[in-house]
């Protein structure tokens, strides 16, 4: 596995020990669409929680939640469709992103950013 992947799976199980620690409830992982991948699924206060993770090094020139745009965002939201399709989910749900940043020690720093899309009038 190339160093990129190895961060970005590293930060994806960072992301749901965080996620899990703030009362998330992690369904599944790297759910699979024609549309795109959704990195986690998860159960949070009664509504699904679609979370994009983003892990990126300090010296990187974006932050990890900047590099996350509207395309992204209308695949995620896609992928966030057709899942709830798939399994008959009829309650609320939302994307978010999971922003991991990772200092020269290899130590990570998690942020969260809740509801990415509400506001969104055209995705």
């Amino acid at each position: 596995m190339s160093g990129h992947l190895k961060l970005g799976s590293a930060g994806e199980d960072f992301a749901c020990r965080k996620l899990e620690e703030m009362g998330y409830e992690i369904i599944s992982r790297n759910e699979r669409f024609k549309a795109g991948e959704i990195d986690i699924v998860a159960m949070e206060s009664g509504e699904l929680a679609f979370v994009e993770v983003r892990t990126r090094s300090i010296g990187v020139m974006s932050p990890p939640e900047a590099t996350v745009g509207p395309r992204k965002l209308r695949k995620l939201v896609k992928c966030g469709q057709i899942y709830v399709e798939n399994t008959g989910w009829e309650g609320p749900w939302r994307v978010d992103i999971a922003a991991i940043t990772v200092d020269k020690k290899g130590s990570m720093k998690f942020e969260l950013f809740k509801d990415v899309t509400v506001g969104l009038v055209e995705l």
